[in-house]
């Protein structure tokens, strides 16, 4: 029989290194918590980002790909997505996915969090956006935020760390367009430095900011959060695949079982759990964390565990143009500009709820040739007319929940540890079809008024399940929720979950920062509510 290390007990164990994870480490450490940290993936050192080698854009399709599945990395596991319309994406790693994110920033609306009341549908959240916004401050000032006050499409801000990142020939060519249209448009938040922040440089308009930089420029957790909380005392251990979630005798958490970076089993013991493990990583370690006090899997009495699996649905269209002043490879790639002319419920379109449209640059030449060139005699003729000469509109659109969309344990496929992966179920509602084909048409039209040559219609997009939402939410009723308005279990006071998965709804935005933000309320709570947990 193999012996497991015991290891030494500590206040809290947080479960994931990544936007969550590593802010409620450095919280929890800040407020004299004992924590531990642990991470499946490595340390990730700059050297070895894709942006240092001549190979960026293979590595892009390889190891740096944002698809676990494509990748196949040794600390990533398989996900079964076959009956999926959208695939899932994520990174493992210290900095979970935050060290392959192009680091778009925007808030929730205060509507997204009442849907139900304004729209009736989905369900309302248990908190309100005013309940967040200290915490949607103090990540801001953790990650560093380039931006600007004043977007009337949002409630009034504190000043951003830095000025927005400049719009470029590209960016204000599409703000020229919205204007003639009489359509919001508003600089994007970006967690991209426009100057130098906290001893990280200014970022330099490489382009190829998703696979990371080496200056720092762009924030991800393990340069943010986790050397910070490390100074006070936290442990981060890399290369640690926690396979369950243990319990005591009372049905609350006592800690959890672990391979190290060995492969051996070790346990840790700890007087409360924090688990950040995505959308998808939560409700995989929840539902196998079975025992007798929790026959269905770990905090999941009310069965809704893995349920409502939320992506956010995206579409769009891309125009070539031939007088845009620069290469439109250039820069932040996600981050000039966005329109939030469609994001509340309007009774005249046939769909509830709304979308965003952020401005999209170009690619490498290698991603232009591979997935936006036709192959054939003219493809050589048609790289040159697009080639650092396009420029897209994407819509990210509300994806409301639906039980049906589930996350389960995959019967076949599991990890190199055994450990079951993830089966991923997942269909695009009616609402969000329609949705989507607004913006496909609003695209056009704002393409049209830039001066767009060609336009080409992306009417959806399959390869964008970067966001990871709704599969252990939050709320009130214990029978229809996992955890409550501060993340704590409803089954057992000492499980907390601060990811995605809490989403009650997706709103029409990219989610870290509200990730984040609940993470901090969340650490909050643990430091002023629960020094029970304190050794």
């Amino acid at each position: 029989m193999t012996s497991v290390k015991t290891r030494e007990p500590v206040d809290v164990l947080v479960m994931g290194s990544g936007a969550s994870g590593a802010a409620v480490t450095w919280s929890l450490s800040a407020g004299g918590f004992k924590v531990v940290c642990l991470e499946q993936g490595p340390w990730v050192p700059p050297s070895s980002y894709p942006t240092n080698s001549a190979d960026w854009q293979y590595l892009q399709r390889t190891t740096w790909d944002y698809s676990p599945n494509v990748r196949k990395l040794p600390a990533d596991y398989p996900v079964n997505d076959e009956h999926s319309q959208i695939k899932v994406v994520m990174y493992n790693a210290i900095g979970g996915s935050t060290i392959h994110w192009t680091a778009h920033v925007p808030r929730f609306h205060p509507s997204d969090f009442r849907v139900k009341s304004l729209d009736g549908v989905a369900e309302d959240w248990p908190i309100s956006y005013f309940d967040l916004e200290p915490y949607y401050d103090l990540n801001d000032e953790m990650m560093g935020c380039s931006g600007i006050n004043g977007d009337p499409a949002n409630p009034p801000r504190s000043p951003r760390q830095m000025p927005p990142l400049p719009l470029g020939p590209d960016g204000e060519r599409m703000a020229r367009a919205f204007d003639s249209l009489g359509w919001h448009w508003w600089p994007s938040d970006s967690h991209v430095n426009s100057t130098e922040y906290r001893g990280r440089q200014a970022c330099n308009y490489c382009g190829p900011i998703g696979l990371n930089c080496d200056r720092g420029a762009r924030a991800s957790s393990d340069i943010t959060y986790l050397p910070d909380a490390i100074k006070l005392g936290a442990d981060v251990r890399p290369n640690s695949t926690v396979y369950e979630i243990t319990t005591g005798p009372d049905g609350r958490a006592t800690g959890a079982n672990y391979y190290n970076s060995k492969g051996e089993q070790e346990f840790q013991p700890a007087n409360s759990v924090v688990v950040a493990g995505n959308g998808i990583g939560t409700p995989r370690m929840l539902l196998h964390s079975r025992s007798r006090i929790h026959p269905n899997g770990l905090a999941n009495s009310s069965g809704m565990v893995g349920k409502n699996l939320m992506f956010h649905v995206y579409a769009g269209a891309t125009g070539l143009f031939n007088d845009l002043g620069s290469p439109t490879y250039r820069g932040p790639l996600a981050n000039i500009i966005m329109s939030q002319e469609f994001y509340e419920t309007d009774p005249s379109r046939d769909f509830k709820r709304g979308y965003t449209f952020q401005v999209g640059r170009g690619q490498g030449p290698a991603p232009t040739a591979i997935g936006n060139v036709p192959w054939g005699k003219n493809h050589h003729v048609e790289f040159d007319q697009r080639f650092g000469k396009t420029m897209g509109l994407g819509a990210i659109g509300d994806d409301l929940p639906e039980e049906i969309n589930r996350v389960e344990l995959d019967t076949k496929q599991t990890d190199r540890h055994g450990i079951p992966a993830p089966k991923i179920t997942y269909r695009v509602s009616e609402n969000s079809k329609r949705l989507l084909a607004h913006g496909v048409k609003s695209a056009r039209k704002v393409l049209e008024a830039a001066g767009a040559h060609r336009i080409f219609e992306n009417p959806f997009s399959t390869n964008t399940g970067w966001h990871l939402m709704g599969t252990a939410r939050m709320g009130d009723d214990p029978g229809r929720s996992v955890v409550d308005r501060f993340g704590q279990s409803h089954d057992a006071d000492n499980l907390f979950i601060v990811d995605g998965s809490v989403f009650v709804t997706g709103a029409a935005v990219n989610p870290t920062p509200t990730i984040q933000a609940l993470a901090l309320r969340t650490a909050d709570y643990i430091r002023h509510e629960r020094m029970d947990l304190k050794s």
